[in-house]
């Protein structure tokens, strides 16, 4: 079946999405949130397993020109059968309470029923239930371009397991080892994130605030918190029980933080001790790889895989030099995942597929982006040269919204959704906070940097296609970083995204514009959305954000809307 039909799916938890699959050829994938503007899609709760991407499903399916009756497999991310649960602390009617886990497990087995209603015809019997590791595994090895890997998936938890170590070779995933729940890295950062006065999915900005701390302030306290073992580690449940939603963490760090009050550099110390907690566990988890398979390719995915400083640690300490690590590597991914495994193990597809690009979800052309604009009643003006436009405007100071083409798959921008300003002035990242972001002062923003110059201008330790997925933290190099304050950390590293002509041809042409005025090939660029908003999708979403922001202009396509309110412009000197 090389020309089967597959449809992923994720909704379990959160981050749901949909993708459609013919052959091994991604036809189309989108993540829920993208389309109905609720980031994440939904919480993830013991009652809501079977609320369906709903829209991303019909979208998939729309764009890849398929009828429900055309699929010949439905694999969704997640395996009922293997779901677990240790003898825990527990809140009434929630995660590992009798009552909470048959919820949770009567709602995921009625979403073949589900989805059935949802398209008018009966699938059950073209379901296929992939385990939730396995689908995180598979978005990765299979979508890069190796034939033989090593593979690590980690996350907060999947059915009972919170790691998969695995060997990809050929069409097949072999599992090596796994760290099972309460053992969880993905949950202590919650649990962490939380005891900060932060929110429980704000794993970016706690990363972030550790370069302003000391890791040495609470490392005993974390080495009593985090043991390594052989076979991977363990975290002591005689200080957090997950599910009961508390911890002892007041016996470590002293007193939470109310969400009220700032941030102190105490939370600072503690998330610098987390990070290299988590920089440990990375280094220690690649390394039993390394001793397991021999190999010197690394395919990495789940949510916790997103820690691209963590991922650059492997990269230092450890012989893997090839290092994939799939965009979506949260659990929207494992839509991917679920697809690519069942294509190859179920429906004998043989050919394989290469990830060379994000850019898969829904895509606007100029004529989308006139209608749009002639709906809104904005004054707009055609360019003849919109990223020359757009460099010219960032290289004067302005931050320009910049629109084109198909949605990026995964929680960051790459150059299609994207906000971006001059990385030579160091007032660039405040100004986005105070007229686009809101954010805390302590985040930061990330450099795109053209592929022919990023090794002169960091310190790139990989080869890799994922360097255009922002998936490692690399240090400026000496000589260059003083021309690029706006993109370094207080630390002095970038979340770096590294943009070639084959990864996205008019990016590519912004940023050479921007070289050729300033002599710098970089820019800043951050996600298009709004403070409590998912990255921009269509482009009414665009001139949305734009007229409820600062920004000084909106490049959409070949259309640039101007901002008509004069603001003190930021310029460099």
């Amino acid at each position: 079946m090389s020309d089967a039909i597959v449809m992923g799916i994720n909704s379990v938890y959160h981050e749901s999405s949909a993708c459609v699959l013919s052959g091994s050829d991604v036809r189309a994938m989108v993540e829920e949130e993208r389309l109905s503007r609720v980031k994440r899609a939904k919480p993830s709760r013991v009652d809501n397993a079977d609320v369906l991407p709903e829209r991303a499903i019909r979208w998939c399916l729309d764009t890849a020109g398929v009828r429900a009756d055309d699929v010949d497999f439905f694999a969704l991310s997640y395996d009922p059968e293997l779901r677990s649960t240790p003898d825990e602390p527990y809140i009434e009617g929630d995660w590992g309470s009798p009552t909470g886990e048959a919820m949770f497990l009567d709602k995921i087995r009625s979403i073949p029923a589900r989805l059935s209603e949802l398209l008018g015809i009966d699938v059950t019997e073209r379901v296929v239930w992939v385990p939730h590791h396995v689908s995180h595994a598979s978005s990765a090895y299979f979508a890069s371009p190796y034939d033989d890997a090593a593979i690590l998936s980690i996350d907060g938890i999947g059915e009972a397991a919170t790691v998969l170590l695995a060997r990809g070779r050929g069409l097949d995933v072999e599992p090596l080892g796994e760290v099972m729940y309460p053992h969880s890295l993905g949950m202590l950062w919650e649990r962490c994130s939380m005891f900060v006065g932060l929110g429980l999915n704000d794993a970016g900005k706690i990363m972030a605030l550790a370069g302003f701390g000391d890791p040495r302030f609470f490392g005993n306290e974390f080495e009593k918190l985090v043991q390594l073992t052989p076979d991977g580690f363990t975290v002591d449940t005689d200080y957090v029980a997950f599910r009961a939603n508390r911890d002892r963490f007041d016996e470590l760090f002293g007193p939470p933080r109310p969400r009220d009050e700032d941030v102190s550099a105490r939370d600072a110390h503690i998330a610098a001790a987390l990070q290299t907690t988590t920089e440990r566990i990375f280094v220690h988890l690649a390394s039993i790889l390394e001793r397991k398979t021999g190999l010197s390719k690394l395919c990495m995915a789940g949510g916790v895989a997103l820690n691209c400083i963590g991922v650059d640690a492997i990269a230092r300490e450890t012989s893997f030099k090839d290092i994939f690590v799939q965009p979506a590597a949260n659990d929207a991914g494992t839509a991917l995942g679920a697809a690519l495994y069942t294509a190859h193990t179920r429906a004998g597809v043989q050919s394989r597929y290469v990830m060379r690009h994000p850019y898969l979800g829904p895509r606007f052309d100029d004529a989308d982006v006139e209608a749009a604009l002639r709906d809104s009643g904005i004054a707009f003006e055609r360019s003849a040269d919109a990223p020359a436009e757009a460099a010219r405007r960032i290289a004067a100071g302005q931050v320009v919204g910049w629109f084109q083409g198909a949605t990026e798959l995964g929680p960051r921008a790459l150059g299609n959704r994207s906000i971006l300003a001059d990385p030579r002035t160091p007032t660039s990242k405040e100004l986005i906070n105070l007229l686009v972001k809101h954010r805390e002062y302590f985040r930061p923003f990330a450099p795109s940097v053209l592929e022919e110059h990023a090794f002169e201008w960091f310190h790139v330790p990989v080869r890799s296609i994922s360097l255009g997925f922002m998936s490692f933290a690399c240090a400026a190099r000496a000589d260059k970083a003083a021309h690029i304050p706006a993109v370094l950390h207080v630390d002095g590293t970038s979340r770096l995204q590294v943009v070639g002509r084959e990864l996205n041809p008019r990016y590519h042409r912004l940023i050479s514009e921007f070289h050729a005025l300033t002599g710098v090939p970089v820019v800043l660029n951050t996600s298009f959305n709004g403070p409590t908003e998912p990255i921009v999708n269509t482009p009414a979403d665009a001139l949305r954000t734009f007229q409820t922001s600062g920004m000084d202009a909106l490049v959409l396509g070949d259309y640039v809307v101007e901002r008509r309110e004069r603001r003190v412009r930021a310029t460099y000197s």
